[in-house]
């Protein structure tokens, strides 16, 4: 494990996440910010409790990572409000809740999303609403030599429009919404590493494979990801919680197990720099 000079990090699995103290998210100097993106590489998956963060704050600690990115859903459906936060606001009128399933954010897009900071503020008074992650490195890594073979070879199809209908919305007349290829198996772009890159929500079909080929390979992949918890952790909120994680590298699962209680906070997106890389071996 890395050290750290100016923060604490405490595993929350061995293989994934990681609880930080010791930084206020709105007053970082430069070593503990180095320390920050450090560990964001080795952990992945970052919690930070009791922050206190204005809207123009929270847009600033996710600038330490890049360019943050605009959700499609304002650029080409017109949602409204701030372009560069998704707020999240699950209440008991609430049909299908952001995040329900195993995926990675916008996967559709030409250049998914390098990270994503999620900062919730309110959540169920009861429990619940916790935040599933999967470590998609250790999850390539655990499949057998011969199926690994197989998928380092192949591009997926990553369907918008696939997710936007499990939420029910139909694109009205001259909306459109991203779709592009993607390898199956990506290279980290800071640490070389293989990621397995397809996600339920999002990817459609594997382009070399005839469609019932795809869908039973795809299948296995899901089922393996969805239940495979070695490489999983879970991170349980609290009022001003900020959890930091890296899109290129792990899926999450928002659970919603809470209905009629309310869940509400807001999400800022860092962009990546270029489209995935297939890796090979």
């Amino acid at each position: 494990m890395p050290g750290y000079q100016n923060i604490q990090v405490e595993n929350l699995t061995p293989k994934l996440g990681g609880e930080v103290a010791g930084a206020d998210l709105a007053n970082l100097d430069d070593a503990t910010i180095s320390d920050i993106r450090a560990a964001f590489l080795d952990r992945l998956v970052l919690v930070f409790r009791d922050q206190q963060l204005t809207r123009d704050e929270h847009k600033a600690f996710g600038r330490l990572f890049g360019e943050l990115q605009t959700h499609p859903a304002k650029t080409n459906l017109g949602l409204t409000g701030d372009p560069e936060i998704f707020d999240i606001k699950i209440t008991a009128k609430t049909k299908v809740a952001n995040g329900e399933g195993w995926h990675t954010d916008l996967s559709c897009e030409p250049v998914p999303p390098k990270a994503s900071a999620l900062y919730i503020t309110e959540v169920p008074p009861s429990g619940g609403g916790d935040t599933l992650f999967a470590n998609m490195q250790e999850a390539f890594a655990s499949l057998s030599p011969p199926v690994q073979r197989l998928l380092e070879g192949l591009t997926a199809f990553h369907d918008g429009y696939k997710d936007l209908k499990a939420y029910g919305y139909e694109p009205k007349p001259g909306q459109t919404y991203p779709t592009s290829n993607h390898p199956v198996v990506i290279r980290h772009p800071e640490t070389g590493k293989p990621v397995l890159f397809v996600n339920e929500p999002f990817t459609g079909h594997i382009n070399e494979l005839s469609r019932a080929e795809s869908d039973a390979v795809l299948e296995m992949l899901y089922r393996h990801i969805e239940t495979n918890t070695r490489f999983h952790c879970r991170v349980k909120w609290q009022p001003n919680t900020v959890v930091l994680w890296d899109n290129r590298a792990v899926h999450h699962h928002a659970v919603w197990d809470y209905y009629p209680e309310r869940r509400s906070g807001e999400r800022v997106t860092v962009k990546c720099e270029d489209p995935p890389q297939q890796f090979a071996s």
